[in-house]
């Protein structure tokens, strides 16, 4: 509990560190623990510890844990969105950060306008053009933008980010700083408001903070490296 309670408290004073130096205020970032494979004791221990904003990326993980903890929490959908799971999904998630295709949307607002919901949702960007990675290219957002924000059921808040693996922190920067900058782009050319940007990690939110993230989604830093098991049954579908 108490190195629980340590490790939220580091990663806190990141935050309010990074947002000082950048000139922002720290209320104005909000923590998103990661809780994929760890088990609803660790985020129990999470929430004693203040933490009440949690991040999932497989719905069925969190079909199964969700049930299991204090119905108040809040939880972010952060991983890729199978469409054959999205009627399982749009109960237990306030905000979907990871809307990654003009295909995804439109069966997320089918399927939501069936429910009778209205999902809040970011678009995952995929900057660095990475083939192994989800998201959209810049280009293909901007051509497609129109058609997002024609889909009646989607409250489209923001834009999310997953750079590269690097060994430094400070090589994220670069694509932070191109997510913020297409931001404005697109608010400026659709004359909307896309106030949160989710970006930065256990590896480098402190850099994603200071470069405008209002999300950070911090796994490992909080809860410890993943068990293996719990790891290998994630990758496996289990």
């Amino acid at each position: 509990m108490a190195e629980m309670a340590e490790n939220l408290n580091y990663v806190r004073e990141q935050i309010a560190q990074s947002a000082a130096k950048a000139g922002r205020a720290a209320d104005d970032i909000e923590l998103v623990a990661i809780t994929k494979t760890h088990p609803a004791e660790r985020v129990r221990e999470a929430v004693d510890a203040g933490q009440q904003l949690f991040g999932e990326s497989r719905v069925q993980e969190a079909r199964a844990k969700i049930p299991e903890l204090p119905s108040a929490l809040r939880w972010h959908f952060v991983g890729h969105l199978q469409r054959n799971k999205i009627r399982h999904a749009l109960p237990l998630f306030e905000l979907f950060q990871s809307v990654d295709s003009l295909a995804l949307g439109q069966e997320m607002n089918r399927i939501a306008n069936e429910e009778g919901m209205h999902p809040r949702v970011l678009l995952e960007v995929n900057v660095a053009g990475e083939g192994s990675k989800f998201g959209f290219k810049p280009e293909t957002l901007r051509t497609e933008m129109e058609s997002l924000l024609a889909l009646p059921r989607l409250s489209i808040e923001g834009l999310m980010i997953i750079p590269p693996l690097a060994e430094e922190a400070e090589a994220s920067r670069t694509f932070f700083v191109q997510l913020r900058e297409l931001r404005d782009a697109l608010e400026k050319e659709f004359n909307i408001k896309l106030p949160r940007l989710s970006m930065g990690m256990t590896s480098d939110f402190p850099i994603a903070v200071e470069e405008g993230a209002t999300l950070v989604r911090v796994g490992t830093a909080i809860f410890g490296e993943r068990s293996r098991k719990g790891a290998l049954k994630s990758a496996l579908g289990g």
